[in-house]
């Protein structure tokens, strides 16, 4: 019941916060620069073509009814019609953001378990030669900007060892794979194509590897400085002291108790993983969710830009909802 009362108070904010979003982001982009008509329209084009173009559009009313059609359309599961492309942005959706999910997904997981490793070697090896090569490690590969990172990775690994795939796409261009869910590795475990998920996997492996790195800086601190605290608490002391062998005092008295700070920050982390994926997926050829909101936003693709902000924002809410339920598992004192 404790649960089910944590999902119910989340949902019943998942709305307002939708609806809050959709207002600030429906008034920021109309105060932007350029008409994206002007973008779409031939140079040759009067003045009464342009105004047939916007009142095609519906960009011709007043922007509160512009809203107000806005959000009924989304309400039926319609974000409207691509300004640029002129296709229906929820087909758009379908197509790119499963693109996206997959590697922020494998990315986030890698991140994940990079930082909890090096977070409990460095508590164990708090100011060794470990400790130390772990902080640096995490630290430099939060410092440097992730498109760049990405670049030194192909030079490396396909420039130089020649050991990954060309930087292009997330499958080799002569493979066929019929498409269940838009996630190439478990389509192709579904499908039973294994040629299809090896190229899969090998063109996730430096993408992966850059978020992933450049994820686990902060949740490897998190994880340190919970582990050291724990460490020091009388209560491990106390089981220390009555000769409890140290595997089980790890998984009984240090490791859940080190997580309890971990989900909120790890589903902060994933959010900004789904929104800041938008340069690596350039760098990559990815096509996916964030590049396709990048082009949206360069072009005033209104539609794109708007489904964009209020998918993200939905699954920050939803994050948010699965990292709330998992720190009150790890620790049951805890009340929202």
């Amino acid at each position: 019941m404790r649960f089910i009362a944590l999902i119910l108070r989340r949902l019943q904010r998942l709305i307002p916060v939708l609806i809050g979003v959709s207002i600030l982001c429906f008034m920021l982009i109309r105060v932007l620069p350029g008409d994206p008509i002007l973008s779409i329209v031939p140079e040759t084009a009067t003045e009464e073509d342009i105004e047939r173009t916007r009142i095609r559009y519906g960009l011709d009313r007043p922007i509160f009814i512009q809203y107000f059609d806005y959000m009924s359309g989304v309400f039926r599961g319609d974000f409207g019609t691509s300004i640029q492309t002129n296709r229906a942005v929820v087909e758009q959706i379908r197509e790119r953001l499963p693109r996206t999910l997959e590697l922020v997904l494998y990315g986030f997981i890698f991140s994940l378990l990079l930082s909890i490793f090096l977070g409990f070697l460095s508590a164990y090896k708090a100011g060794k030669i470990s400790d130390h090569f772990s902080r640096f490690v995490v630290l430099v590969g939060n410092s440097l900007p992730d498109f760049w990172f990405a670049l030194v990775l192909i030079l490396i690994f396909f420039g130089l060892l020649d050991w990954a795939p060309p930087p292009i796409g997330r499958i080799e261009s002569d493979i066929g794979l019929e498409l269940f869910t838009g996630f190439l590795t478990l389509d192709a475990l579904i499908s039973g194509n294994w040629r299809a998920l090896g190229s899969a996997l090998s063109h996730l492996a430096l993408p992966v590897l850059t978020l992933g790195i450049v994820g686990a800086a902060p949740m490897m601190r998190s994880v340190r400085a919970s582990a050291l605290e724990v460490m020091g608490s009388s209560a491990y002391h106390c089981a220390k002291a009555h000769g409890i062998n140290s595997k089980e005092l790890f998984w009984k008295y240090l490791f859940r108790e080190s997580l309890v700070p971990l989900p909120v920050l790890a589903g902060l982390i994933f959010g900004n993983l789904i929104g800041g994926s938008v340069l690596v997926e350039y760098v990559f050829s990815w096509q996916g969710f964030g590049q396709w909101a990048l082009r949206g936003l360069l072009l005033r693709d209104y539609p794109v830009i708007q489904a964009f902000v209020l998918v993200t924002a939905g699954f920050y809410v939803i994050i948010f909802l699965i990292a709330d339920i998992v720190q009150a598992f790890l620790d049951p004192r805890i009340r929202y």
